[in-house]
């Protein structure tokens, strides 16, 4: 009996229209979890029939986690994977809300697409009914509508809507899928792939529900934690004041990532903070699937000269620096309607931001000038060149086609010296942390299989010091504190340990801000869910062996695809000062860094050129 989930994958041939349906044992659910787990079990497979031939055909996976669709906070996570348009690599892009779940009570652990539609389609699923409908009349539209033509077209206001919007349709490199308007597969690309399907959207209900095998214990866990999580400051930090929290948090340390990265601190930070948008323009306060945290944003704008929708959610944090301090645009409403325009077109808030940020400095550098602008005078801190642009790359008018191909794309086209402060690491746009104040982060943008990402690992500053945060990580093996801006040895191991917990939560279908360090569920609750949901007996050692078998295994894709370490260079601009604030000064020691990763390939069991050694795969069964 499977308790937890159905062990059937949706496998749909956009070739031919057919559909069948991939049956997953229990042993292999359990293996890789789901996820990024699930997506490199498949893709490894492909890989057998020749890595060309994997590549050109490029299947889109969207795969929910072992966990996903449990009654608990943080158990909501979809993930979708594709070899990246941006890395050329393994890529992936996660989101939560309610997608996941909704597929789940359909009777399905995930959907795969292989070849490419004749012609715009979306795809209707209501349990086992799969349905292939034209979708030329959507084509062109931006998310919001198009999510209101698909529910009246289906008579169900109810199904949850995975979709691309213009920017997928046009093959922007950084076009995202978003998910019930709000939830965003944001970063990796996956949009374009999408798009290049000509997959506009998919729709789902579920009516199965799913079965777990002791959902008295799930409740119990539930209603618990629904309490417990407003006595810890970092899990009811983000009820009251979102993912923003981190603006001020970041301006105090002085690694707010302002005018691209030149500085730390950013003038008007206090105006972008999540304090003020919870004084100003936030509406209420919305949750995923089935989470009492509610750490989304909804905001409304209702001006003569500027309105905000309610109905796409609210800036992140990530979002408001890419957008605000990265930019020099300290206007919080501003900042909200690029939000509502970048989820309406289906794009990246943060490679977006970062793409303008880098074309404003070489404006004002005179690498480009009014020519290449159209007449926009393109100067951090204008707002209404910060609007202009964002239309330009959706449609990749002017400018914005060059910048539609990302920082490093863009710099390779303008040269003179622009790669110097183009701020990618794998052609994917660095966020909004400044490794220069958190060693560890780097070491995340560096080994990212997806390239820079800011996700792939709790942030070094969460276990610097001891006390309940550190202790609480105990089960996974995290005993000794190490500072933020420390190297060597031990921080190479405190990094992976971290990476393969957060690893693992991917693959399960967890958000990394319910679980410890970054949240407030103890290790062993969190077990206790998962083993309640399915039955087994999964401890916390079985789950970070998990997580490193997803880690190693996306390692072991991108060496095939040629995605090695001569890809992790971090930007130049890292090993230079700080401009302003806090951190003033501090840049990353090169030697050091690199000393680091080798001690961290090691920790791994990987060899010196970072490639997986043949007795750590077959340790891990890949």
């Amino acid at each position: 009996m499977k308790y937890g989930y159905s062990g059937k994958i949706l496998n749909i041939n956009l070739n031919d229209n057919s559909k069948k349906v991939i049956e997953l044992d229990e042993m292999t659910m359990r293996k890789y979890m789901g996820g990024k787990g699930l997506i490199g079990y498949f893709m490894k497979n492909e890989m057998s029939g020749g890595i060309d031939k994997m590549v050109e055909e490029n299947k889109l996976y969207f795969m929910t986690g072992i966990m996903s669709g449990i009654p608990n906070a943080g158990t909501s996570r979809l993930v979708v994977g594709a070899v990246s348009p941006i890395t050329g690599g393994f890529g992936i892009s996660e989101s939560g809300g309610f997608f996941a779940p909704e597929l789940k009570k359909a009777g399905w652990d995930g959907i795969i697409f292989e070849g490419e539609a004749k012609g715009p389609v979306y795809i209707h699923i209501k349990d086992d009914e799969v349905e292939i409908r034209e979708a030329s009349h959507l084509w062109g539209k931006g998310i919001g509508e198009t999510n209101s033509l698909i529910k009246e077209e289906l008579g169900d206001s109810s199904v949850k809507v995975s979709q691309i919007g213009p920017a997928g349709e046009n093959q922007v490199q950084y076009s995202c899928i978003i998910n019930d308007l709000k939830h965003a597969c944001g970063r990796n690309g996956m949009g374009a792939v999408m798009g290049a399907k000509k997959v506009k959207a998919i729709a789902v209900k579920g009516t199965k529900g799913i079965e777990f095998h002791d959902s008295k214990s799930i409740l119990d866990i539930s209603k618990w934690y629904s309490q417990y999580f407003k006595e810890k400051p970092l899990t009811y930090g983000l009820y009251l004041y979102g993912t923003a929290a981190s603006v001020t948090s970041n301006e105090k340390a002085g690694v707010l990532p302002t005018r691209n990265f030149r500085d730390g601190s950013f003038e008007g930070a206090e105006k972008i903070s999540g304090e003020a948008m919870a004084e100003t323009i936030l509406k209420k306060r919305e949750g995923c699937f089935s989470c009492p945290i509610r750490c989304k944003r909804v905001v409304e704008v209702n001006r003569e000269n500027l309105t905000v929708d309610p109905k796409f959610g609210g800036p992140e944090y990530e979002t408001i620096g890419a957008m605000g301090s990265m930019c020099g645009i300290d206007n919080l409403e501003l900042i909200a309607k690029t939000h509502e325009i970048c989820n309406d077109m289906g794009i990246d808030t943060i490679s977006t931001g970062v793409a303008i940020a880098f074309a404003m400095e070489c404006y004002e550098k005179g690498i480009i000038g009014s020519v290449q602008t159209d007449g926009i005078e393109l100067k951090f801190g204008n707002e209404k060149a910060l609007l202009e642009m964002i239309e330009k790359i959706v449609y990749k008018k002017g400018l914005g086609a060059i910048l539609a191909k990302g920082v490093k794309g863009a710099s390779e086209e303008f040269g003179m010296g622009s790669e110097e402060f183009a701020m990618h690491v794998k052609g994917q746009e660095l966020p909004m942390h400044d490794p220069r104040g958190k060693v560890g982060v780097g070491l995340g943008y560096s080994l990212s299989p997806t390239g820079a990402d800011h996700m792939q690992a709790g942030h070094d500053t969460l276990v610097a010091s001891a006390g309940e945060n550190l202790t609480n990580m105990n089960p996974i093996g995290l005993t000794e504190p190490v500072g933020a801006l420390e190297y060597g040895k031990e921080k190479g191991i405190l990094y992976g340990k971290l990476e393969k917990w957060w690893s693992f939560l991917n693959m399960a279908g967890v958000c990394d801000f319910v679980p410890v360090p970054r949240g407030s569920l103890p290790v062993d609750k969190l077990m206790e869910l998962l083993n309640s949901a399915t039955g087994w007996n999964v401890t916390a050692e079985e789950a970070v062996e998990a997580g490193e078998r997803g880690i190693t295994l996306a390692r072991y894709i991108n060496y095939k695809l040629g995605v090695d370490e001569k890809t992790e260079e971090l930007p130049k601009r890292l090993y230079q000062p700080l401009e302003n604030g806090n951190m003033k000064g501090n840049m990353l020691d090169r030697d050091k860094f690199i000393a680091m990763k080798k001690d961290y390939y090691d920790f791994m069991g990987w060899n010196e050129n970072g490639e997986p050694a043949e007795e750590t795969l077959k340790r891990l069964g890949i």
